[in-house]
């Protein structure tokens, strides 16, 4: 009996970062221009995509075994999922993401107790509703489909909260920050019944091993060299590796090889003090995934 999990993906902002990770956990996605139904090669995942707004519901409804959305969105819908695991990505990089409450620059509003009375438009509506309650302020929330920045910048509200990863897009329209709604990062979500099923949470958690592999090993890069034992010590100061670095015998007689994980950010300026301290035949490679 052939068996298939059936795996909620993202669609919209997190589309392309998320098809990355899996790229590079292992799976391979294909999709077509117009089409909802993604192929992957794995013959026991059936992927389907769906707004990450909507995905905890039809994970919580059964409609799919599993699926990959906002933590913000879990709240949102208030669903009751399971939370399999936090995978912190996003869009523009590997920092949560945060949903910020904001008014115009020119606005006189200076905090959340000025917004007392005002409008506010957000995607967001129950988490910002829940946040102004807990603040005890009573303003008014209303749901934006969409262009929220835009409304506030051309009088029609007094307020947005919005999603915000660098917040070029808030400085474009002249709009700034007074408070931190929520911070949200990516989550792997269970069906409870699903979840259950001995066969479908090993494949579940099979797949988020690989992602998680995937993510650990963004930003960062394996080196290897050889060097003298005269040496070693000089060289083994300059490597900030993750744990330590393994060392192994060559059989060239007082030579040693050097193998060890960095930040990709770190290369070009360690690689020239590791040649100057002696190594030698430094390779830099490429990791896709990174298990602990």
């Amino acid at each position: 009996m052939n068996r298939t999990l059936k795996l909620g993906l993202p669609k919209g902002s997190l589309q392309e970062a998320t098809f990355t990770m899996f790229k590079k956990a292992g799976f391979s996605i294909n999709i077509s221009e117009r089409s909802y139904l993604p192929s992957i090669d794995d013959p026991e995942i059936e992927p389907v995509l769906l707004r990450a707004q909507e995905m905890s519901r039809y994970v919580e409804d059964a409609a799919i075994d599993c699926g990959i959305t906002g933590n913000d969105w879990v709240l949102e819908n208030g669903s009751r999922v399971i939370r399999v695991e936090g995978l912190i990505y996003a869009k523009q990089g590997l920092n949560p993401v945060r949903w910020v409450l904001a008014v115009p620059e020119s606005s006189g509003i200076r905090g959340v107790k000025d917004l007392r009375g005002k409008l506010i438009a957000t995607e967001l509506v129950n988490v910002t509703r829940n946040y102004l309650k807990k603040n005890k302020i009573n303003a008014r929330v209303e749901f934006s489909w969409g262009a929220t920045e835009v409304k506030v910048a051309a009088g029609l509200v007094d307020a947005i909260v919005e999603l915000s990863e660098t917040g070029r897009s808030l400085r474009a329209h002249k709009l700034k920050p007074i408070a931190t709604i929520i911070e949200s990062t990516t989550q792997f979500i269970a069906n409870k019944i699903a979840y259950r099923d001995n066969w479908k949470k090993a494949k579940i958690q099979q797949i988020c091993l690989l992602l998680k592999g995937a993510i650990q090993a963004e930003g960062k890069v394996g080196l290897k060299m050889n060097v003298t034992e005269q040496n070693l010590k000089k060289v083994i100061s300059l490597l900030p590796a993750l744990k330590n670095p393994t060392i192994s015998n060559l059989s060239r007689k007082g030579w040693l090889a050097i193998e060890t994980i960095i930040e990709e950010k770190t290369v070009r300026s360690i690689i020239p003090q590791l040649k100057a301290s002696g190594a030698q035949g430094i390779i830099e490679y490429p990791l896709n995934k990174l298990i602990y």
